[in-house]
């Protein structure tokens, strides 16, 4: 193995420019060259490839989003796309290529190895979505940052003795909403793993508010509907003025935490070593702290665990 690529693929979470640091050093210190694949699947295609070395990582463990960029193609899920993709890659002779991303980036990559690219795959979602690897690059700073600003809403919900619907990201997995609210005391959670009607959740509001809570939090995960129309559904239930916010983008920025930080470094570095041991075709996961290489396609169609005993507790503990 003389020459590897990296790219950064879909949604940007904090923590990517970690991996590609790791990446790119671990190559050169087995004296392979590395190339940067900028914006993702479309600047694989339109050839917008530059050669790394490790002063085009220094000084990026701490920043948030992706030095590769990112980007998302129209042509490239086309089979012409793919195809065109595998040529640039035989053309720049790299041999292998990490791809950090989520579960579209992960499938894209898929299809380059059956079309005899040697891959290996690095989950990069802050949804936490992929079911095969216990945690997703840049989750843990996602959280942490809901949970930042959910203290400063608490605040001014307190204030006025209001309701507040908070809005996270999350389309299938609620993940975000769940660990979240976990860690601020929740009154309720609103996720697509645990359909609920909102009548009951207003009766437990109601329960809260005689027994003498002044306000409230609900989260909400986006793949359930939008702030609006369920601060608009709880305020005629409940008779209590309701708020929402909706955090957006804020949980994909700024810098990774310790955790996303390590998480990356680690996932970065064993996704060389797959490559130099030949096991490509793989996806790097860490299950119950351990890193391993799972095979590409089994690790994609590994559903998602959800956490049954965070969910309970955190109904008992927010009676």
């Amino acid at each position: 193995m003389k020459r590897i690529g990296v790219l950064t693929s879909g949604g940007d979470a904090p923590g990517m420019n970690a991996a590609i640091r790791a990446v790119v050093r671990t190559a050169l210190y087995h004296k392979i060259e590395v190339y940067g694949i900028n914006r993702g699947y479309a600047g694989l295609l339109d050839k917008d490839i530059t050669p790394m070395n490790v002063y085009s990582v220094a000084s990026i463990l701490d920043k948030g989003g992706t030095i590769l960029r990112t980007s998302r193609s129209d042509f490239f899920p086309t089979e012409a796309g793919q195809k065109r993709a595998a040529e640039v890659l035989k053309e720049y002779n790299i041999e292998a290529l990490v791809v950090i991303g989520g579960d579209g980036s992960l499938n894209g990559s898929l299809c380059l190895k059956r079309l005899g690219v040697e891959i290996v795959g690095i989950p990069g979602t802050i949804d936490n979505d992929f079911g095969a690897s216990d945690y997703t690059i840049g989750f843990d700073t996602a959280v942490s940052t809901a949970i930042e600003a959910i203290g400063k809403i608490r605040d001014t919900t307190f204030s006025h003795n209001r309701i507040n619907v908070v809005q996270v990201m999350g389309r299938t997995c609620g993940d975000i909403a769940l660990y979240a609210g976990f860690s601020v005391g929740a009154e309720a959670m609103i996720i697509p793993e645990k359909p609920t009607r909102l009548e009951e959740i207003c009766e437990r509001l109601l329960i809260g508010k005689d027994r003498g809570k002044l306000h409230s939090i609900v989260m909400l995960a986006e793949g359930c509907g939008g702030y609006r129309d369920y601060c608009k559904k709880i305020e005629e239930l409940t008779q209590v003025t309701t708020k929402g916010t909706n955090l957006g983008y804020i949980q994909r920025g700024g810098a990774p935490s310790h955790f996303d930080r390590n998480l990356a470094s680690n996932m970065g570095y064993y996704a060389v070593e797959a490559i130099i041991k030949g096991q490509t075709g793989t996806v790097i996961c860490q299950r119950d702290g351990k890193y391993i290489a799972v095979n590409l396609e089994d690790a994609l169609n590994t559903p998602k665990q959800f956490n049954e005993e965070m969910y309970e507790i955190a109904k008992v503990l927010s009676i």
